[in-house]
C-alpha cells in the first residue's frame, strides 16, 4: 500500500525490496540472453535512456575503456564530442507523423528503409525477398557510409512490427539478416518493443519469432507492462552511476500491478488464446477483404496484433469514426492503415462479433 501512497524517488533512494520485487516480476519475463533490467515511466524516456546506454557503450569499447579525459569531461559540457546527450533521440528516430516533429530540431541521424511487404504473402514471394535486401544493403551501405565521415553508428535500432508507421511487417529471415549486419559493424542492436512487448503477437516478446541464434543487445519496453524501460546485456552496464538517470526511474506501483497481470496472463494461459483468436481475426479480415476489396486490403499482423488498409486516409478515418459509433474503437496508422488492439483476454468469440460489425459497416460504406 505504500508504494501507492508515497512514491519513492528510485533514482535516489529505491526501496531495499526493490530488487527482489524486479526479479519477481519484470526479469521474470526477460528476453533471451539479457539479465539486467532499467525502470522507467514511458515508452519515449526507456528508448531516450536505451539510445544513451547504446552510445556510452559504443564510446568505452572505442577508447578501451580507459578512463575518460579531462578533454572529454570538458568538452561534452558544450556538446563537442560527437556522442551528444540523447535529449531528441525518439524525436529523432520517429518517422510517422510530421506534426511531432515540426518545428523541433533533430539529429542528423541515418534513417535506413522499413521493407513494404506486397500481400498475400505466398504470391508475392520473389519480390518481398527482393524488396527485403534492398533494405539491408541500405542500412550497411550508410553504416559504411557515416564510418567514412566520420560518424561511427552506435546502435542499429528498430521495431518487429513498425507500428506507427504503418503496421509494417517484415520476414524473421529479414531481422535475422539485419541482426547480423548490426554485429558485424560492431553496433548494438536495439529492439523496440514498447508496442509489440506484452503477448500481442502470441509470445511475450515479438522478438522471439525470429528465432536469433544471439539475442538483441537491448530491448525497450512500455505499455502492456504498465510503466517502462528496457532490458540489456551485462556489458552494456554503465561504467559509472548516474550516467542513465532520472528522479523517478519508473514507479513501483506500476510494477505491484505488473505482478499481478503477468500472474493472469499465466494462470488463464493469455498467450494461447491470442494465438487462437489472433487466427480468428485475421482470416476473418482476409475473409472481408475478399467480400470488399474495393476498400480493402493488405490484411496482416501476429496473434492479435492485426491490421489492414484503406484505399486512403479519408476512408480510413471515417471507417474508424463508424466503428466508434458502433461501440468499437480501432486506430489509424501510417498514411491508410486501421490497426486492432484487443486485449490479452479477447476469445474467439470475441472476434467473430467484432467481425460480424465491421462487415456491416462496409456493406453500407458509400
Amino acid at each position: 500500500q505504500s508504494s501507492f501512497i508515497n512514491r519513492p524517488a528510485l533514482g535516489c533512494m529505491p526501496p531495499e525490496d526493490y530488487v527482489q520485487k524486479l526479479s519477481d516480476t519484470l526479469l521474470s519475463v526477460a528476453p533471451k540472453g539479457l539479465k539486467q533490467v532499467q525502470t522507467m515511466s514511458c515508452g519515449s524516456c526507456s528508448n531516450e535512456n536505451a539510445f544513451k546506454a547504446a552510445c556510452i557503450w559504443y564510446r568505452n569499447k572505442e577508447r578501451g575503456n580507459a578512463i575518460h579525459t579531462k578533454e572529454e569531461l570538458d568538452s561534452c559540457m558544450v556538446n563537442k564530442l560527437i556522442f551528444v546527450h540523447v535529449s531528441a533521440g525518439c524525436l529523432t528516430a520517429t518517422h510517422s507523423k510530421a506534426v511531432h516533429k515540426l518545428d523541433i530540431p533533430a539529429f542528423d541521424w541515418p534513417i535506413a528503409p522499413f521493407p513494404i511487404l506486397k500481400y498475400p504473402l505466398e504470391e508475392f514471394v520473389k519480390e518481398n525477398a527482393q524488396e527485403e535486401a534492398r533494405c539491408l544493403e541500405e542500412v550497411e551501405d550508410l553504416i559504411v557510409k557515416f564510418r567514412k565521415k566520420g560518424r561511427n553508428v552506435a546502435a542499429v535500432i528498430v521495431e518487429p512490427i513498425q507500428s506507427e508507421g504503418g503496421d509494417n511487417h517484415a520476414t524473421d529471415d529479414f531481422f535475422r539478416k539485419l541482426r547480423n549486419i548490426a554485429k558485424k559493424h560492431g553496433c548494438a542492436f536495439l529492439c523496440d518493443e514498447v508496442q509489440t512487448g506484452g503477448g500481442a503477437t502470441g509470445k511475450f516478446w515479438a522478438h522471439e519469432h525470429w528465432g536469433l541464434d544471439d539475442p538483441a543487445d537491448i530491448v525497450t519496453f512500455s505499455k502492456k507492462l504498465l510503466s517502462g524501460g528496457y532490458f540489456y546485456k551485462d556489458e552494456l552496464r554503465p561504467d559509472m552511476a548516474y550516467r542513465i538517470f532520472n528522479t523517478w526511474l519508473g514507479d513501483p506501483s506500476k510494477n505491484l500491478m505488473f505482478s499481478e497481470v503477468l500472474n493472469v496472463i499465466r494462470r488463464e494461459k493469455l498467450l494461447d488464446n491470442v494465438i487462437e483468436s489472433g487466427k480468428v481475426l485475421l482470416q476473418g479480415l482476409k475473409d472481408l477483404q475478399i467480400l470488399y476489396p474495393h476498400i480493402l486490403s493488405r490484411a496482416r499482423g501476429k496473434g492479435t496484433f492485426c491490421s489492414i488498409d484503406a484505399p486512403n486516409d479519408a476512408i480510413r478515418n471515417k471507417l474508424v469514426l463508424q466503428m466508434r459509433n458502433k461501440g468499437i474503437v480501432l486506430g489509424g496508422c501510417g498514411e491508410k492503415s486501421i490497426r486492432f488492439r484487443p486485449a490479452l483476454i479477447f476469445k474467439p468469440h470475441h472476434a467473430h462479433l467484432f467481425l460480424n460489425v465491421f462487415s456491416d459497416v462496409l456493406a453500407a460504406h458509400k
